[in-house]
């Protein structure tokens, strides 16, 4: 009863503290499962604007995908947790086609190009960008130190949760979370 009452109140600081997220009710209350890992942010942190390359080695950066929620994987082709995780991550970009929630994958290290076509290949995954951060620059930039993590981003490029290691990103619990924060885009 102790641990229920101080969960409760951190909640309820953690919302006061984000008027953001006090604006959208809470969404940290809708954490079950996997998602329970989900930790949301007091106040939103900046996200460096740092350049990571796509498909076809151009320069991309999350800053040009500005006024939309993303999803935002770090992952690798040698990462084990993230051959599981990746399919829901798949599920979870096909449930927001046309929605304003996109999930963006990043290869983090030494991923070529061949090898992450690859690896989507062998577990049928065909809606995900094939994004590279072969230096690990944006990684490192935001603090990413083990593999996978997925960090939230709001319409305004600033990221407001972080989830360390792999989860059930098709749950339902994940798709609540990620209608209540973007039901007002």
């Amino acid at each position: 009863m102790k641990h229920l009452l101080a969960a409760v109140v951190y909640t309820a600081l953690c919302v006061l503290a984000n008027p953001a997220l006090a604006e959208m009710g809470d969404p940290a209350a809708l954490r079950d499962g996997d998602m329970k890992k989900l930790a949301f942010h007091a106040d939103p942190k900046d996200v460096p604007d740092i350049e990571i390359v796509d498909a076809d080695e151009a320069a991309v950066r999350l800053s040009d995908m500005a006024g939309r929620w993303l999803v935002v994987n770090f992952w690798a082709t040698w990462c084990a947790p993230c051959r599981e995780e990746m399919p829901t991550l798949s599920n979870l970009q096909a449930h927001y086609d046309g929605k304003p929630v996109d999930v963006v994958t990043i290869a983090t290290g030494r991923n070529p190009p061949t090898s992450i076509r690859r690896f989507f290949e062998e577990i049928e995954v065909e809606n995900l960008p094939l994004y590279r951060d072969p230096n690990q620059a944006l990684a490192r930039g935001m603090g990413i130190l083990g593999l996978p993590v997925t960090v939230i981003i709001d319409p305004e490029g600033r990221e407001i949760a972080r989830l360390m290691g792999d989860a059930d990103w098709d749950s339902d619990s994940a798709i609540a979370i990620l209608d209540a924060l973007s039901a007002g885009s």
